[in-house]
């Protein structure tokens, strides 16, 4: 009787965790992709339990396949869609601008449609948080910090963070900026002197030192700290996303992520690490109040948490230290290495920059007022975010019901508004949308639905100011110095690393300006 009634139980056990996996995997997703369709959403059919992963998974390989066997027959074409996200672009193709799709029990609604992303843009209302998916593995490189955080936690934290980053503060930070890339100059200056012998070129892969301009300028503006340690944490935070951006299925489905594989386990000490670097710079920042670590430490102390080195607070500061190293770091020195990349294509622009750069800095060092005269540089900046945008989609997550361009999205779907998608419209930027032609910001800005490099709405980027005026120092100061040209080596494969960047890095050719441009050379 004991073992029948044990059995009995194993068996009634067995029954609910299936009936609840089903529940879970299959009958509550497909209450939302019913919602949808009853509005005449379709999309690809899901199978069980992975949705529509498998098709994913195929439709990149065969695009990869293809484009390393096109690879030498092109030259270079700045629609990266094909080969990063060739699903979205055969799904799209068949089921129109909007369409639903998914990935294990997550429901997606993939959305291009003008009134739609439209609503989105305008919409300010915390009932859109962040998506969820891949919050999970993303856990150790944001935590609970402002990018991935929703509703009043998003709010709370954006109240603190968000006066840090105004113009006024912005402002105050170029001289430190132009340090930073006077630096990088300096080196590549160094650099090309050694290469006299060779026909005053230099050719070199610019990524790495880019990163690193980056990297200098976060930790004098931002963190007070030595670029050493500064280094550190960026190039564990570059690990990290590695480690990371590669997709746990079972992880972002279950929620589960304390099993210790592999990548769990990296990710894991990498994130201690990181932790006990920041507390440190945070130990050792004193009393500045230049510095964004103690601007957060006195928001935390009189934001109601009990103590500013609490364990609420560190948290809160590591957290969102680290989501302010990503979003300003790499993001930025991504969207530098393309925008050099498209000057060395095009070398009329790089002409009328280089005058214009000439003019406003009249000699001296570039500062905020004469960063305010670079009208052409602020358009090739604009031109190359829309072309290479550093967020490869707008990402948020219905946490109520809403309704979007008349369509009701039910709570819990995911929508992705793809970016480049929106970017490379023809009906939004004209026949020639494919294109460089920084022209095109000259007369007018662009609706804001139609331009989305820096987000959507109420959670449009924080740190877009900073960034604008860290790009324009660093290529003010490298155009005045150098010629671009792009190496004869350059491959180009954009790949999708959390952000969309040059798979195997940015080769230029550098030469020196001929008459120099009058930059003093050092600061």
């Amino acid at each position: 009787m004991e073992v029948a009634a044990t059995l009995c139980c194993v068996c009634v056990g067995a029954c609910t965790l299936a009936l609840y996996l089903y529940h879970v995997l299959w009958l509550a997703p497909e209450r939302l992709r019913a919602a949808l369709r009853m509005q005449g959403v379709g999309g690809p059919r899901p199978s069980f339990p992975y949705g529509n992963r498998a098709e994913m998974r195929q439709a990149a390989a065969e695009a990869k396949a293809a484009a390393a066997a096109a690879a030498s027959q092109r030259g270079i074409v700045h629609d990266y869609r094909p080969a990063v996200f060739p699903y979205y672009e055969k799904w799209r193709k068949e089921h129109g601008p909007m369409f639903s799709y998914s990935i294990g029990n997550m429901v997606f609604l993939h959305v291009s449609r003008a009134d739609v992303v439209r609503d989105l843009s305008l919409c300010v209302s915390l009932d859109l948080g962040k998506s969820s998916y891949m919050k999970v593995t993303h856990r150790p490189l944001f935590g609970d910090g402002i990018l991935k955080s929703s509703g009043e936690a998003w709010a709370h934290q954006r109240r603190l963070i968000a006066p840090e980053f105004f113009p006024d503060k912005v402002k105050s930070m170029v001289d430190l900026m132009a340090v930073s890339a006077r630096a990088l100059v300096e080196s590549w200056e160094d650099m090309l002197l050694g290469e006299i012998s060779n026909g005053v070129f230099l050719e070199l892969r610019i990524d790495d030192d880019i990163r690193a301009y980056s990297a200098d300028v976060i930790s004098r503006t931002c963190f007070g700290s030595s670029y050493v340690k500064g280094k550190e944490i960026f190039a564990m935070i570059r690990e990290m996303q590695k480690t990371v951006s590669k997709t746990n299925l079972l992880a972002e489905m279950t929620g589960l992520s304390f099993l210790p594989t592999r990548s769990n386990r990296e990710a894991w000490r990498l994130k201690r690490l990181v932790r006990e670097l920041i507390l440190d710079v945070v130990r050792e920042s004193g009393d500045d109040d230049r510095n964004l670590l103690n601007a957060m430490l006195r928001s935390a102390a009189s934001s109601g948490m009990a103590s500013a080195r609490s364990a609420a607070a560190e948290d809160f500061i590591v957290d969102n230290c680290k989501n302010i190293y990503f979003a300003g770091y790499e993001s930025t020195a991504v969207t530098a290495a393309w925008c050099m990349l498209l000057l060395a294509l095009h070398p009329e622009w790089q002409d009328r920059v280089r005058d214009e750069v000439r003019h406003a800095c009249a000699g001296s060092a570039p500062d905020f007022t004469s960063l305010q005269k670079m009208k052409k540089l602020t358009m090739v900046i604009q031109e190359t975010l829309r072309l290479y945008p550093a967020g490869s989609v707008v990402s948020r997550q219905a946490l109520r019901d809403i309704t979007l361009g008349g369509v009701r999205v039910p709570a819990g779907v995911n929508i992705y508004v793809p970016v480049s998608t929106v970017h490379l419209d023809p009906e939004l930027w004209g026949p020639d949308a494919r294109e460089f032609d920084p022209g095109r910001f000259a007369d007018a800005r662009p609706q804001p639905h139609a331009y989305l490099p820096f987000g959507a709405g109420a959670r449009t980027c924080l740190g877009q100011s900073f960034a604008m005026a860290e790009l324009k120092v660093v290529l003010a100061l490298v155009l005045a110095r150098f010629e671009l040209r792009l190496s004869p080596r350059y491959e180009h494969s954009p790949a999708l690393r959390l952000i969309v960047e040059p798979e195997h890095g940015v080769r230029l050719v550098l030469k020196n300006v001929e008459p120099s441009c009058p930059m003093p050379r050092s600061i």
